[in-house]
């Protein structure tokens, strides 16, 4: 197979390892903090995880380990959407089991959670492992959205697992994919499985993250790839100085990815969706936000800029919010009829009277292609697919709209053209940066001392990522100290709770005190692409979410 320079010199890279998991094989000891609780809905979510709620927190430390150099055989499974650095997970597991014990095997489940339900395996070899070594993607054994929830999945799970005679299975993937997990570790234990089970956090998104999950894995690759995209738009617009650029980003239930990439570029405007549902603040809100910066800058002879939309934004918009759960319920209740409707009149003819009348006239105030996006994308439960709503292209003309009135008006005076954009395949599969390159590779040498060490519903966790690689503090915590109960599908259930901008946070706080500077005047920052070869301080820098989240001892 023919590779880039770039993927050659990639193979070489040779990540850097916390110095816990650095050290002699049999010092690689855990040492167990105190019994846990779930975030919240304590006893509930003790009754439903009877045999692995209040584990202790665990942190590797120097000791004796006699159980690591023991034979194994592990299973991974890539689950949910791709990230960088997941075949770094991969890779860093491998070599453990290999460091351990040279007789140790790992295998693939092929295409997600699908693969250990059907029994479909590819073993791992060195060779096999080598030609994916620092790249991106999760093309090595694919990856999957089904899920591991019901008694019949885990009784499935269970058995093809005893038929590979496994020791243990890695998850790795977001709160949905390692709540599975837990519910799996859960299932074996209660049936006196040995079988243990082990996460890693994944997500671009970045909404799987606390206290001893500082970022989820391949949140750095993407918003550093984004903000290169976004930097090379500012600079456009800066020279050609006649487009207002309106650029959605992936992110539907956080806006972690536009808040970071507006730290890293600067841009005019950054919209975040849970600010937007804590002002309560209605569509009309947003675009007159908007049309300010566009006529101020106006002013300033500057007909041009640059504005960020979180993925998600129309989902918090409480307007927007209730009008889609209205038509989510008025059409499934008559679902078959309205399918039947031919065009996209006799669908908002149909519609018209079974709305709440402040939901009728907003439905009836949208440009009729993103109305017809309401209707017409559902996904396999009949609801809208918010992430297929052309939010970028809702405010460009919302906003061209309501410029027309001030021109009229005599209140504008500028010129206004516009160009949407949407930047988010464009990270998931990208070569991952050093950061996301050492703390995968990370996370999967851990999974592995987790295993052999004996845990099970942990989730591995390696911390203190501001500092120095070999300072990076190694260990897990128990998958059920982050649950709590929500309601999904009318049913009360325990999930893994994601984490949305805390506004009150220093990363949001730092950018809601510049944003009325850049509003107005060009602050255009230009990072230029991901940097893999140099000086630290260029290349293994994170994020400034990180850094403000977590500032080094003595300064970022």
């Amino acid at each position: 197979m023919e590779v880039s320079a770039l993927q050659n010199a990639r193979y070489a890279y040779e990540p850097k390892l916390p110095g816990a998991l650095a050290r002699e094989l049999e010092q690689i000891a855990p040492e167990y903090g105190d019994p846990t609780e779930s975030i919240q809905d304590q006893e509930e979510i003790r009754r439903i995880f009877q045999y692995s709620y209040g584990k202790p927190l665990v942190t590797f430390t120097g000791g004796n380990n006699d159980k690591i150099r023991r034979k194994l055989t592990v299973a991974v499974i890539l689950s949910g959407g791709q990230a960088p650095g997941g075949h770094n997970v991969i890779a860093g597991l491998f070599d453990g089991l290999k460091r351990g014990n040279g007789e140790s095997k790992l295998y693939g489940f092929l295409g997600g959670p699908k693969g250990l339900l059907e029994n479909k395996t590819l073993e791992i070899d060195a060779r096999l492992i080598d030609q994916y070594r620092n790249t991106g993607g999760f093309d090595l054994i694919g990856s999957g959205r089904d899920k591991i929830e019901t008694l019949d999945q885990c009784a499935a799970a269970m058995e093809n697992a005893h038929a590979l005679k496994l020791d243990a299975v890695v998850i790795i993937g977001g709160d949905d994919s390692n709540t599975n997990a837990a519910l799996l570790a859960e299932y074996f234990l209660e049936r006196g499985s040995p079988i243990q089970v082990i996460s890693c956090p994944k997500t671009i998104d970045g909404d799987l993250k606390n206290e001893y999950i500082e970022v989820s894995f391949g949140f750095d690759t993407a918003v550093k790839l984004y903000s290169e995209l976004i930097g090379n738009i500012e600079r456009d617009a800066n020279s050609a100085k006649k487009y207002w650029h309106f650029i959605k980003l992936m992110g539907r239930a956080a806006s972690h990815i536009a808040l970071e990439c507006a730290l890293q570029t600067q841009p005019n405007i950054c919209l975040v969706s849970e600010e937007v549902e804590a002002k309560h603040q209605s569509l009309t809100e947003i675009v007159d936000q908007i049309c300010a910066s566009v006529v101020k800058r106006a002013e300033n002879k500057e007909d041009f800029g640059v504005v960020l939309i979180p993925e998600g934004l129309v989902e918090f918009i409480p307007e927007m919010k209730k009008l889609i759960d209205e038509l989510n319920d008025v059409m499934s209740l008559d679902a078959e009829h309205f399918g039947s409707l031919k065009g996209f009149d006799a669908q908002e003819q149909w519609l018209k009277g079974k709305l709440d009348p402040e939901s009728w006239n907003l439905f009836r105030s949208l440009p009729a292609d993103i109305a017809m996006q309401l209707l017409s994308d559902r996904d396999p439960h009949g609801n809208v697919q918010v992430s297929r709503i052309e939010t970028e292209q809702l405010l460009m003309r919302m906003v061209k709209k309501r410029l027309g009135e001030m021109k009229k008006a005599g209140t504008y005076g500028g010129k206004f053209s516009s160009l949407g954009h949407f930047f988010g395949y464009e990270g998931r599969c990208a070569f991952p940066s050093n950061f996301d390159a050492d703390y995968c590779y990370s996370l999967g040498v851990n999974a592995f001392a987790l295993i052999a060490s004996g845990l099970t519903g942990y989730l591995s966790s390696v911390r203190n990522l501001t500092a120095p690689a070999d300072q990076w503090i190694a260990g897990g915590i128990p998958l059920t100290m982050m649950m709590n109960m929500e309601h999904r599908k009318g049913t009360r259930v325990p999930v893994i709770k994601k984490a949305l901008v805390d506004l009150d946070g220093a990363p949001f706080k730092t950018f809601a005190s510049l944003r009325d500077t850049w509003a107005v005047k060009t602050s255009f920052v230009y990072p230029g692409p991901i940097q893999y070869f140099g000086p630290p301080e260029l290349c293994d820098r994170p994020t400034k979410t990180l850094l403000l989240e977590h500032p080094r001892k003595g300064g970022a």
